[in-house]
Order: C-alpha cells, then sequence, then structure tokens
C-alpha cells in the first residue's frame, strides 16, 4: 500500500535538555486506487503522527506530553 505524509502543522517544542526543536504534524494520506484516470489520488487515513526537523518520531501522550521516541526525551510547549 503507497503512504504518504502531508505536512499539517509546526511548532517549537522545548526538550527536557534546555533546547528548542521544530515539531512537525503530520496526516498518513493513502493513495486510492479505485480512481484510474491516471493521476494520483491520496485519502487521509486519520491517523496523525508528530516528527522532530531531523525526522526522529514523537510520541504523544493522552495527557499532551510529548516523548522522542528514540531517546526518550520528554518535550513540552514553551
Amino acid at each position: 500500500m503507497d503512504r504518504k505524509l502531508h505536512l499539517l502543522d509546526s511548532f517549537t517544542a522545548q526538550g527536557t535538555d534546555g533546547r528548542l526543536y521544530k515539531v512537525k504534524a503530520f496526516e498518513q494520506l493513502v493513495r486510492d486506487p479505485s480512481l484510474a484516470d491516471g493521476l494520483d489520488h491520496w485519502e487521509p487515513t486519520g491517523v496523525a503522527e508528530l516528527h522532530l526537523d531531523s525526522g526522529e518520531l514523537v510520541d504523544m501522550r493522552a495527557d499532551g506530553r510529548m516523548r522522542v521516541v528514540a531517546t526518550g526525551m520528554e518535550l513540552v510547549r514553551p
């Protein structure tokens, strides 16, 4: 299944290391094969994901806290 990300928003968050990071929010899209008109048609899946500007995945917890998956570092919006 073809998948791509569509940028929804970006914002700054501060890490527990004191540095500021740019976080990007994306919506996952999948190709819609039902339309065969020679053009690419993409449909939203309803799934969003967050990434640092460097590409690292960020987990958003139910309480609104964010954590960089690879390092475990917590992020908060200033």
